[in-house]
């Protein structure tokens, strides 16, 4: 029942932001949060104290470059995390018609989409805890203005889960749900063995992975087919610039918590690993050790993984290479002229 009332207290807020009535946000955002949460966003963004902060400081800016910005949800899922926390995680887009720059990216006049993972913490029916990744650079290859190198994988609109179920599906069983978080678990265990003890074969990836799975990967990396697609797309050069990722769990926090076929992971951050070898996403190796903060949904059928939908602050994981995405944008697209456009947005 808890979970179940948290995802209904979280309900106006998404509500609100379908039909982006500013009063109802704010009204929303009062009656949801603590005084003194603590909303944590993807760079630039960064932390913010109080609902009303987090309105200002990223939802008013959204709604100023996408006048008829809504929210569309396709996954909202709850459950207790290892240390006790309940939260709420969901995924979507915002989407809407892009007329004004957002951030610097100057604006297409066309619709937009910016896929988002937001994960909720409740404490006796507030939150108190908000980390959520938008995926910026999705809005900036939209508006070919992406300065960094090209995705591996395939980029488009990411969709929701294939069995329509993120939304609605049967009440939450516990037992159920921890045996999917089991299994996430332990096919994360597999996945840090390689390569530092032996080959891929000891990710044992045919038993947790679907055939025919899809990795939705972020922006910049892009989504892989089957297992093939997200070796080659993600994993290898992943691997490639950081061989070390997976070794330093001590120093880092997870937040696992499963909804029946739904598994979901957040921290701030969850990934520690030096980038050395190749470089990675264009970037060349530089002996620094990174952080990373990664949200991620999955979805199994019959006990294997047939859907993994992943966001990492890209544009973060570039600041500590000290390489300023923004700074760059701006240097590449300084020709084309800044401002609204001139495009009728809703009934004009």
């Amino acid at each position: 029942m808890t979970h179940a009332s948290n995802k209904a207290a979280l309900a106006p807020l998404r509500a609100a932001q379908y039909d982006w009535d500013e009063a109802a946000i704010r009204a929303a955002l009062d009656a949801l949060c603590a005084p003194e949460a603590v909303f944590r966003l993807a760079h630039p963004f960064g932390e913010m104290t109080g609902g009303q902060a987090f309105h200002d400081t990223a939802l008013a800016v959204l709604r100023a470059a996408w006048p008829d910005v809504e929210r569309r949800d396709w996954i909202v899922m709850a459950g207790t995390d290892d240390f006790g926390g309940d939260w709420v995680g969901c995924g979507g887009h915002f989407i809407g018609t892009f007329v004004a720059p957002f951030l610097d990216i100057p604006p297409t006049g066309h619709l937009a989409h910016m896929r988002f993972h937001e994960f909720y913490r409740f404490k006796d029916g507030k939150v108190v805890e908000y980390q959520a990744l938008w995926d910026i650079p999705e809005v900036m290859m939209q508006a070919n203005a992406w300065p960094m190198a090209p995705s591996l994988g395939r980029e488009f609109c990411i969709p929701g889960p294939a069995t329509g179920d993120g939304l609605i599906r049967p009440d939450r069983d516990d037992a159920h749900s921890r045996e999917s978080q089991r299994i996430i678990v332990e096919m994360l265990d597999h996945l840090k063995k390689h390569p530092s003890q032996g080959g891929a074969e000891v990710m044992e990836m045919p038993r947790f992975w679907h055939d025919t799975m899809n990795w939705y990967g972020p922006a910049g990396i892009g989504t892989g087919r089957g297992i093939a697609g997200f070796r080659n797309w993600h994993q290898i050069p992943f691997l490639a610039g950081m061989p070390d990722r997976g070794q330093y769990v001590d120093e880092i926090t997870y937040h696992f918590f499963g909804d029946n076929d739904y598994v979901a992971v957040t921290g701030w951050p969850n990934m520690i690993q030096t980038v050395t070898h190749d470089g990675w996403m264009g970037i060349a190796p530089s002996g620094k050790r990174i952080t990373m903060r990664s949200l991620d949904f999955w979805r199994l059928e019959q006990g294997r993984i047939r859907e993994n939908w992943v966001m990492v602050d890209i544009l973060d994981a570039y600041r500590q290479l000290g390489v300023d995405v923004f700074a760059r944008l701006r240097e590449f697209n300084k020709a084309r002229v800044p401002g609204s456009v001139p495009f009728p947005v809703g009934d004009t």
